[in-house]
Order: C-alpha cells, then structure tokens, then sequence
C-alpha cells in the first residue's frame, strides 16, 4: 500500500501534478526505506533530500537551507521581497527577521521554479526533527502545491497531539505481518530458532523490522545456541 502511494506520486509528478505525503510511524518501521523507495521510482525526476537534525531544531530556517541550497542560483528570479526574505532566512542577506509569510512564498516560488526544468521531489526525513521556522514553511508550502510538479513526503514520528504537519495527507506504518516477521527474524538469527521465542520475539518487537534484526545481535553466543537448540 504505502509503495503503491508513492508510485502515484511519482506518476502525478510527471504528469504536472503536485502532491503531498507524510509517512508516520514509530522508529525502525519502515520510513527512511520508502524514502529510499521514492528515490529509486523518481525516474525523470530531480531529487532533493534533507532530514531534521535533533541538534539543529534551535536554528531557524536549517532544513530550508538543505531543500534550497540547489536552487540558490535561482533566486533572483522570485518576485524582490521574496528574494530578500529567503536570503535573509538562509543568512544570504542582511536585515529584520523576515516575514515568515514571504518565505514561504519564496520557497514555493523558488521550488515551483526548479520544477519548470523537470520534475522535482523533495524527501524529508526525521520531520520530527525540523526546526519550527523550517516545519512551518514546509507546511505552508504543501498546502499551497497545485500544478507545480513538485512533490513532498515527509518521514515522521508518530504525532503527539497536533503539529505543522496535521491536515496534511498521512499513511501510518504498520509492522510486518506475522509470517513476514518470522521470516525476517529466522534471517538475523544464526541457526534455528525455537516456534515459541519467536512467536515472543515477534509479538514483543509489533512486526517492527529494525527491532527484528537488532534484537538477534544482542543474543550472547550461548543464548543462539540455546535458542537454537530449543528447537530440536
């Protein structure tokens, strides 16, 4: 499901669509995979990725530097009070704070730009992690997308309470189903291991694959051998 919803992103783009995604889910479930996804399937398209970074949360407009630093060379071409916001934002200009509103503008402005050359897909990871300036501009900007050809897919956390991206377009991340998650486990586990520790193992991790593979690393040699011979 979460693999055929990109796919019809990536269609929309080439066809003069815009679109919006945000892929929710615990850590270790899936979503920097379907990112990777995304890439893989954005033939014909420009890719540009950028993640929150914990440590940078304090620094206004961090992430809107990673999205638009391609796309500097382009900003004389916004309308001039959204070119000077933008590059007072990215610390290009000198002057006041800029109006968050012109920001957003130019952001739109300068990504729907891009966009005129080929198709563009922007992939934000660890949106969690987005500075506040920066989530809010992203937020403005996906809600104002239309025949742009430009795409966002968000990689988040799930949600406490509401944030920037609420009201956007969502898919929550299950874990794999029981017989996937047996089989993922069988592959990380050294030899055989016991229906009843793993039935266990997969019911404790929720189906969640980074936790199925890590969880099997941290066996002691004697533990794999137990498990394995458990089995027999």
């Amino acid at each position: 499901m979460e693999c055929a919803a990109l796919d019809e992103l990536m269609r929309a783009a080439l066809t003069g669509e815009s679109g919006t995604l945000v892929l929710r889910g615990e850590p270790g479930i899936g979503k920097t995979a379907l990112l990777d996804y995304a890439a893989a399937q954005a033939g014909g398209c420009e890719v540009v990725r950028a993640a929150g970074v914990e440590s940078e949360m304090e620094l206004p407009f961090a992430a809107i530097h990673q999205i638009c630093l391609p796309f500097l060379k382009r900003v004389d071409r916004l309308p001039p009070p959204q070119s000077d916001a933008l590059r007072t934002a990215l610390g290009l200009g000198s002057g006041p704070p800029p109006d968050r509103f012109l920001v957003g503008l130019a952001v739109l402005g300068l990504l729907a730009e891009a966009a005129e050359t080929r198709p563009l897909v922007c992939l934000v990871d660890d949106a969690q992690w987005l500075d506040r300036s920066s989530r809010r501009v992203l937020s403005f900007v996906a809600r104002r997308l239309q025949g742009e050809s430009v795409i966002l897919v968000f990689a988040a956390r799930d949600a406490e309470g509401e944030d920037d991206l609420t009201g956007l377009r969502e898919l929550c991340l299950q874990g794999l189903s029981a017989a996937d998650a047996r089989d993922l486990f069988a592959s990380a586990v050294a030899g055989p291991a016991d229906d009843r520790v793993r039935a266990r193992i997969v019911a404790e991790t929720r189906g969640n694959p980074l936790a199925l593979l890590e969880l099997p690393r941290g066996f002691p040699r004697s533990e794999e051998r137990r498990v394995g011979k458990e089995c027999r």
